[in-house]
């Protein structure tokens, strides 16, 4: 068991780690919500024109993050040695409400470069852990040297009200702490200086109902990371990274867009051999006592003008070409499209009567994107499904999870009918029927419901049920020629007798 000097020396270090990471997460947050602050090509074009479009955005980020979250749907878990999904697991899913959670979870992945699962066991009722995605701008584990998985500790950081509190995970205890929440203000004196520092120090979060620490019947640290695009050296990488150049460049495009349509997208005329037109001034009697020059205001809402000068001329600039602008934000777009694997029909919005298949191959890099995901993601939900097996007090199932598997939906977007096709051929090629409810997207409670129902329907009235099945199953009309026998070879056919 570590002291608390020790346990206050974690909470220091990772602490420290957690306030190295903010900068990055509130922008890439920042970012996903459309709060970016616009780039300028000029210092004289910031100058004029700064504050005219400080909260304007044309947020591409989110729809590149939004776009493989949307896919990414976990259907069950199943263990090592096991031929259907594991019922228990997903009961504790589902009370959790992390089918809708985990959207939350796997969008701060691929926002911020990582996420996290925290699982505790609940004393009011042993069979249902709590299970919960962190934000990363609350949580950090420490590692063993040299491993990417072994965890050494965990950290969990949140305000509530005056206080800061941390919670400390190790795989023996769990240390609780709190502290006065710092505030902001002006410059202080050395006296309040002191004072401050003194109370920046945490101090052990003393609970009546339970002891600090506590001890950790699971025997591993709860918390387990999500990385999005892990590394061999160095942090995951969010998505958002490498959105951000090019959607500063796209909000530049569409301000220097604006401008020129203000001020330069209608014809300008110039009058030149004339003098300024001037009207009589005249005093309170109505005496003219001089001149004054004409409002130019006045023609333009009166679009009239009269000039006696003979070698009067009238010029004319051309309006400028805004289509420049809006080809180039078009590029631009394409090519954020192509670095993060987003279809251009996501972006673009230009769809023309595409066949299913065009479709299909346009999402291919998305598909693929999606896919690795889930391949990190899952690893990260397996060890979950491990810990909340150790939390019920499950050792043999928690053992079984080390080699399991999540299931999750087709990531694939096809149209009932091309769905319905492809698992015909499937069940024609005697795939069980339960893995065909799975792949199309059903969950494994839905394929129990779905199997019993058919057991049903099977009693009710068995000879109409075998028949459709059986029908079902047959080969299509054309693959096998009338009499199901396959034709016999010309040559084997010549040689038999007439």
């Amino acid at each position: 068991m570590a002291t608390i000097d020790q346990a206050l020396y974690l909470v220091q270090l990772l602490e420290a780690e957690l306030l190295r990471r903010g900068p990055g997460i509130s922008r890439h947050n920042d970012y996903y919500r459309g709060r970016h602050p616009l780039k300028f090509a000029s210092d004289e074009f910031a100058k004029f024109h700064g504050d005219r479009y400080r909260d304007f955005s044309d947020n591409w980020t989110q729809v590149v993050g939004d776009s493989p979250v949307e896919r990414m749907t976990v259907t069950g878990f199943q263990a090592a040695g096991q031929t259907e999904a594991d019922k228990e697991l997903w009961r504790v899913w589902q009370v959790n409400g992390l089918d809708a959670d985990s959207q939350l979870g796997f969008l701060g992945s691929v926002v911020n470069g990582r996420s996290f699962v925290l699982v505790w066991g609940d004393p009011d009722e042993p069979d249902m852990p709590v299970v919960t995605f962190e934000d990363p701008a609350q949580c950090v584990i420490a590692y063993e040297p040299g491993s990417r998985r072994r965890r050494r500790a965990a950290l969990k950081r949140w305000q509530d009200g005056g206080e800061d509190f941390a919670t400390l995970y190790l795989p023996g205890e769990v240390w609780k702490f709190s502290r006065p929440r710092m505030v902001q203000g002006e410059d202080k004196s050395v006296q309040m200086q002191d004072v401050d520092e003194a109370m920046k120090r945490w101090q052990p979060r003393e609970l009546a109902a339970e002891p600090n620490p506590q001890p950790n019947p699971m025997g591993v640290v709860p918390m387990v990371e999500l990385p999005n695009k892990p590394t061999l050296s160095g942090d995951p990488i969010s998505d958002v990274t490498g959105v951000i150049a090019m959607q500063d460049a796209i909000n530049l495009l569409w301000a220097q867009l604006f401008t020129a349509s203000d001020y330069a997208s209608f014809p300008q005329r110039v009058i030149l051999g004339a003098d300024r037109p001037v009207i009589p001034k005249l005093n309170s009697e109505g005496t003219v006592v001089g001149t004054q020059p004409v409002d130019i205001q006045k023609f333009a809402v009166d679009r009239v003008m009269m000039f006696n000068n003979k070698e009067a001329r009238i010029g004319e600039w051309q309006a400028a070409n805004l289509t420049m602008y809006t080809s180039l934000i078009e590029v631009a777009v394409g090519h954020l499209a192509a670095q993060t694997r987003t279809p251009q029909h996501y972006l673009v919005g230009k769809m023309a009567n595409l066949a299913e298949g065009a479709l299909l191959a346009a999402e291919t890099g998305l598909v693929k994107r999606t896919e690795e995901k889930e391949i990190w993601t899952g690893q990260g939900l397996r060890e979950m499904a491990r810990l909340i097996a150790l939390a019920r007090g499950e050792d043999g199932k928690a053992d079984a999870m080390r080699s399991g598997r999540v299931l999750w939906a087709d990531v694939e977007s096809r149209s009932h009918a091309q769905m319905a096709d492809a698992l015909l051929k499937l069940k024609q090629l005697g795939f069980p029927f339960q893995w065909l409810a799975l792949r199309y997207g059903l969950t494994p409670t839905e394929v129990a419901d779905v199997v019993a129902m058919r057991a049903e329907e099977l009693d009710a009235d068995p000879v109409t049920e075998l028949t459709r099945q059986m029908a079902g199953s047959m080969p299509q009309a054309g693959n096998v020629p009338p009499g199901g026998e396959e034709p016999e070879d010309d040559a084997d056919a010549e040689d038999e007798p007439a």
